[in-house]
């Protein structure tokens, strides 16, 4: 049960910031872990102390959660009392002298070239199919290339409406997290995909361009991963490489592979802070120290095999 001014916090991000209702289940969920927390000392969560968050904090750290989790949730109470403060419900934030731990360092994983390549090439439709599956694969291919020739995120994919997609559209408006809207182009393999796919389905009436089983609705996202699974096994690519996500890595690690700007990279992804990006260039770093290892005449490589080094 949340109180009053947890119900203003959720308004007031629902409102002003237009928080996705996923978003706001998972501040929901954190504020009530530390509103429990705090009530075992007899406190209630607007009225908390900062020693008994510094106990909330120490009994998560405890419990094993993730370092990230943990942040996570710091962030999410530290933005609850600084709405309290701003509101005039508490004269400072209890959460402000919290220690947030420094996340664990995981780098994206991501297809090769040649994957990706494999991957559309499993995912084209062929004349003698059946013709559910021939539109299964349309679907595929379509939503294949639109992910890794844009870097869309899969919920972003899924809510793409036919009517969006005209023959001379060079580029597509998306709408991203919190509702801010940008600009991706589309490629002349991506736009060849989309046609077939609304070809495909001309007798099938939907707004979505991914229509699910029932047309009225868009096809989900545990519908796309069966079909992502299908063509993943067809091209060869174990299940555990492969999700959207990877697909999205894959499009800005290959982006900064031939060339591209950061900042351009930040507005294609849609990320807010460019330091959600900068994650990009650790997979280069790595990609260049393995080059020069391997080629390089001072590089690792070269004295394993029995080179004299300068």
């Amino acid at each position: 049960m949340t109180s009053a001014a947890v119900d203003s916090f959720l308004e007031m991000l629902a409102a002003e910031r237009a928080a996705a209702p996923a978003t706001l289940a998972a501040y929901t969920r954190d504020l009530e872990d530390c509103a429990s927390s705090v009530g075992q000392e007899g406190l209630m969560l607007e009225d908390a102390s900062t020693e008994a968050l510094r106990h909330w904090v120490s009994g998560m750290s405890h419990a094993g959660l993730a370092r990230r989790t943990v942040a996570r949730r710091i962030s999410c109470i530290r933005q609850f009392y600084l709405f309290l403060l701003r509101e005039g419900r508490r004269a400072d934030n209890p959460a402000s002298m919290l220690d947030v731990p420094s996340p664990e360092q995981s780098l994206p994983k991501f297809l090769t070239e040649a994957e990706v390549s494999a991957l559309m090439e499993a995912s084209r439709p062929a004349e003698d199919m059946s013709a559910a599956k021939k539109r299964r694969f349309a679907v595929a291919c379509a939503a294949l290339e639109l992910l890794y020739s844009t870097g869309l995120r899969i919920s972003e994919l899924l809510v793409l409406q036919r009517d969006m997609f005209r023959a001379e559209a060079r580029m597509l408006m998306v709408r991203g997290k919190g509702g801010r809207e940008r600009l991706v182009p589309l490629s002349d393999t991506a736009r060849d995909a989309v046609s077939a796919l609304i070809a495909e389905d001309s007798e099938r009436p939907s707004l979505w361009l991914f229509a699910g089983r029932a047309p009225a609705r868009p096809l989900t996202r545990q519908g796309f991963d069966k079909i992502l699974a299908e063509i993943g096994g067809r091209a060869g690519i174990e299940p555990s490489r492969l999700s959207p996500h990877v697909l999205r890595h894959s499009f800005a690690t290959h982006m900064l592979a031939h060339g591209a700007d950061l900042r351009v990279l930040q507005t294609l992804l849609g990320h807010a802070d460019i330091a959600t990006t900068q994650i990009y260039t650790h997979v280069q770093a790595d990609r260049l120290k393995a080059a020069v290892d391997a080629h390089h005449p001072l590089g690792e490589a070269a004295g394993q095999d029995g080179q004299k080094k300068l």
